[in-house]
């Protein structure tokens, strides 16, 4: 059915953000991936390493997080942490968050009622 390609498509974007917002947020302190990946899943925010990798990777590209391999154990890590520019985009997203939420709680909110009134 086309209507649940089409949720299923929604879905796939709407998670794609949180997941990254997610993702900052537990690197306050060093993290390998595969821990990530297991955080993540118990909080409901199951993700693929095929998909978390990459972010991670881009992640630091960009700037916002810095990693080191620890060979010390059998199997060697790399370990992932925020920069001090990732902090601030951390906490800008943070912002942007709880702003969005809360006009759309509103929507939502307003459609459980009436319809929504239309955006200005």
């Amino acid at each position: 059915m086309e209507t649940d390609e089409t949720l299923d498509g929604l879905r796939q974007e709407l998670r794609r953000g949180v997941i990254s917002v997610a993702v900052l947020s537990l690197l306050s302190k060093p993290q390998y991936g595969y821990s990530l990946v297991s955080i993540l899943e118990q909080k409901g925010l199951a993700v693929e390493p095929g998909t978390l990798y990459p972010l991670l990777r881009r992640m630091e590209k960009q700037g916002l997080l810095e990693s080191q391999w620890d060979v010390n154990q059998a199997r060697p890590r790399k370990y992932y942490l925020l920069s001090a520019a990732g902090r601030e985009t951390y906490d800008q997203l943070c912002h942007d968050w709880r702003s969005m939420a809360s006009g759309l709680d509103e929507l939502i909110g307003a459609s459980n009622d009436q319809p929504a009134k239309p955006m200005d």
